[in-house]
């Protein structure tokens, strides 16, 4: 019995191969093949399919993890096998994110991208099995671990704001002014907040001291905690506390 599917890919070369190649396993039926998230929904909108292969880079303005978000608010627990070359940050932090639990599979487009391995991953997706290929699985669970670590994540989007600010060099005065405050002893509470939220004030009671490292940490992009000897320390892949090689 042939499997209706829905591809969505942007290379027109490889959407044809892929289209070709499953439908020679007499196996596949592909009922719609596209470049975009957006004629993805369209299409199955007009024809639901059994499952989508789909690229994780796409045309036009939503990847395939957005798409197959928006796929399923249509479509629950629509089936769904992904594939991609890119390394990129932001399609992992997509795919944490959208919080897709089932019905699934997340491969590496060199690794996987053969119709006899294809097949296995899309049957066990229309099933409710999932896969994630143990590259991909890696590379979450590291910016997991990134965005986890990201201190800008600890501030509110005002405390964000000024803790730019004090990466700059700016003054409270000159803060303040920036932001439309009249008071600037606001920046200064602001600035305890910040200071709390990363730390600082356990290691330090000097305010000049704690904006310095405050400035550090917007710079470096990581949280840093300094020892009673002054000694910068962050974590490393396995949450260790290690002395920052690049102070």
């Amino acid at each position: 019995m042939n499997m209706d599917l829905l591809i969505v890919e942007d290379n027109a070369k490889l959407r044809e191969a892929l289209q070709r190649g499953l439908e020679a396993t007499g196996q596949v039926r592909v009922i719609y093949a596209c470049a975009s998230g957006k004629d993805a929904l369209a299409a199955c909108l007009l024809q639901t399919p059994e499952a989508v292969l789909m690229d994780v880079q796409l045309e036009g303005e939503l990847n395939g993890i957005q798409t197959a978000m928006a796929l399923r608010r249509e479509f629950p627990r629509l089936p769904i096998v992904f594939y991609s070359i890119q390394d990129d940050d932001a399609y992992y932090r997509d795919f944490r994110r959208s919080g897709i639990l089932s019905h699934y599979a997340y491969v590496k487009k060199s690794n996987y991208l053969l119709p006899e391995m294809i097949l296995p991953l899309l049957r066990d997706a229309v099933v409710g099995r999932s896969f994630i290929d143990p590259e991909i699985e890696a590379r979450v669970h590291e910016v997991r671990v990134k965005d986890e670590r990201a201190p800008m994540t600890l501030l509110e989007p005002n405390e964000q704001q000024v803790a730019k600010f004090l990466a700059q060099g700016l003054s409270n005065e000159q803060i303040a002014a920036r932001m439309g405050f009249k008071d600037k002893r606001t920046i200064a509470r602001t600035n305890g907040q910040i200071y709390a939220a990363w730390g600082l004030t356990d290691t330090t009671m000097d305010e000049k001291i704690a904006r310095t490292r405050a400035a550090l940490i917007v710079r470096a992009g990581r949280l840093i905690q300094w020892d009673e000897r002054g000694i910068p320390r962050v974590q490393n892949e396995r949450g260790e506390w290690v002395e920052w090689q690049d102070a």
